[in-house]
């Protein structure tokens, strides 16, 4: 706190249920965190949101940093305002490659839109369980539950890139199998391309440069290549 947000810090995740060391508790109270948070990401850093980020119910907000995140989450409070919001946008990039339906686990409940610049990725059951939303030159990015998977694991590197505007550098090092990754080291001229599964596995690999080459690896094997 006293020293605030590092220089080479490009995104902060909150991920937590509200009332707990995760998510913060009433540490959110604090103006100061509150105001570099949102400097921070007014500025052009990333903040993604995971389950109840930033929530301590103060000010007529549930989630202290909802003006940066676009949503909140309903309490009670304000069930007699009308929640406009809800239109799922039927492409965006949080979504793509995706070969099966999100899963957000046991997920948090009544999450609403704030306003039509919100870019709502999901909503089912009158609620929003994915979304985006622009402030200043960052993001806020909004998921209601990220429990382990492949599929996660590659949607949480998509919120990553898109919280900061740089979901064009995303393919620089990528594998398109979200069971496998790439693993470069500019520094030494190599990348190793890594299967993260028991089982045989293809993959489209970019290498840094734009290039791309299918390769096929074995089980929990890793090959090693040059840039």
């Amino acid at each position: 706190r006293e020293k605030g947000i590092p220089k080479d810090v490009d995104v902060i995740i909150n991920a937590g249920a509200a009332d707990t060391a995760f998510s913060g508790g009433r540490e959110w109270l604090d103006e100061d965190i509150v105001t570099a948070l949102r400097r921070f990401v007014w500025q052009g850093g990333g903040f993604v949101g995971i389950g109840e980020p930033s929530a301590a119910h103060f000010g007529g907000r549930f989630f202290q940093l909802a003006d940066v995140l676009g949503v909140d989450e309903e309490l009670g409070f304000s069930l007699s305002t009308d929640k406009y919001f809800s239109k799922e946008q039927e492409k965006h990039f949080l979504k793509e490659g995706r070969e099966e339906n999100f899963d957000f686990g046991e997920g948090v409940k009544n999450i609403y839109a704030l306003s039509d610049e919100t870019e709502i990725v999901e909503y089912s059951h009158g609620e929003v369980h994915a979304s985006a939303h622009p402030y200043g030159k960052g993001r806020g990015i909004y998921l209601a539950g990220l429990p382990y998977s492949h599929e996660n694991t590659r949607l949480l590197m998509r919120c990553l890139y898109y919280s900061v505007r740089k979901e064009g550098e995303m393919m620089r090092w990528f594998a398109d199998n979200p069971l496998c990754e790439v693993h470069a080291y500019p520094e030494t001229g190599k990348y190793a391309v890594i299967n993260n599964s028991q089982e045989s596995q293809s993959t489209l690999v970019y290498n840094g440069e734009g290039k791309a080459s299918q390769i096929c690896l074995d089980g929990c094997a890793i090959i090693w290549n040059t840039i």
